[in-house]
């Protein structure tokens, strides 16, 4: 067979075992978009799936005035925010994933109870578009990288890789190996998480890692010393920022985190050990029956406006209402 001209380019080399050049991401809620406006920064292709276009066209908006924040406080240009979100592409079709490396389930589910069947569906989905050796991984914080892995038909390929908030400002990631990740998966998260200057934390699968089993206890203490009369919710945080340096305190924590995802973790956790230490304080239990999910509700523990935290003046009888 005659060789072509272009068979013999310089530039042309076929693709290497464990290439990582396109993220794909299920889910851009508000750890979605951290997720990929962070990995966009360091130079990766994003495709996100979510379930409408107008969700796909809220995220990218929302994403855009993220960067314009940035902007205003001169953490970067106008142009190097053009060129991050050239590199994001939103859909409604996971098909739009066929060609990604690794894939990311970062979905966050409103539902009370654990999301594990919801997520299962989503790497099915993911599964049937996505190439052989495509690593898929879950951003869950609680579940166990094996449950989900069970649907898939290379279950070698899961892996957990767990995102803290915010993303841009928390240097690590968790690595979550469970007893089906191959070792060629396994290198891959890694070197993603190197790629986007990340240092890999790596765990054996439990759940709540590390971060979410350390986060959990010392939020419900924080509550039972609220209750307790103690102190107030804005002194409990000084407390624990200015004693013990704590970038933040357990209740604008978790009001960052959302306060209807934190029930759930406690709930996971609970179920999964059965340690008082894990089981929901009544008071997070009253918030989120009332709707005051924190931060993405406007009102938590703190009132929220603008990001900006408030404290509320009411006593805790009345959840802080005046």
């Amino acid at each position: 067979m005659a060789l072509r001209l272009e068979d013999l380019a310089l530039s042309r080399k076929a693709p290497q075992k464990g290439e990582l050049h396109k993220v794909g991401i299920v889910g851009c809620g508000e750890m979605g978009q951290q997720i990929a406006l962070h990995c966009s920064q360091y130079g990766l292709d994003v495709v996100f799936v979510d379930l409408t276009s107008q969700i796909v066209e809220e995220a990218l908006s929302h994403m855009a005035e993220q960067l314009d924040k940035i902007i205003s406080k001169w953490g970067m240009t106008a142009n190097e925010k053009k060129l991050i979100l050239s590199r994001i592409q939103g859909n409604t079709d996971y098909q739009a994933l066929a060609t990604c490396d690794l894939v990311i389930e970062t979905i966050n589910s409103r539902k009370p109870g654990t999301s594990l069947e919801l997520r299962k569906a989503v790497f099915t989905r993911i599964e049937s578009v996505v190439a052989p050796d495509c690593v898929i991984a879950s951003n869950t914080a609680t579940l166990m990288i094996s449950d989900l892995a069970s649907v898939l038909q290379h279950r070698g390929r899961a892996i957990g890789i767990h995102f803290i908030s915010p993303v841009r400002e928390v240097a690590i990631v968790e690595v979550v190996r469970c007893s089906r990740t191959t070792d060629d998966a396994h290198a891959t998260a890694l070197k993603f998480a190197k790629m986007i200057g990340k240092q890999a934390i790596q765990v054996a699968e439990s759940p709540g890692n590390i971060s979410t089993r350390m986060i959990i206890p010392f939020i419900n203490e924080a509550c039972e010393i609220l209750m307790e009369g103690v102190a107030s919710v804005h002194d409990i945080d000084e407390t624990m920022m200015k004693a013990s340096g704590h970038h933040m305190g357990p209740f604008e924590m978790a009001d960052r985190i959302g306060l209807d995802k934190l029930l759930r973790w406690m709930e996971n956790l609970y179920h999964e050990f059965g340690q008082l230490k894990y089981k929901p304080s009544p008071i997070i239990k009253r918030l989120v029956r009332a709707g005051m999910n924190g931060i993405t509700s406007g009102e938590g523990f703190y009132r929220w406006s603008d990001g900006r935290k408030q404290p509320k003046g009411g006593p805790i009888t009345h959840l802080g209402r005046d």
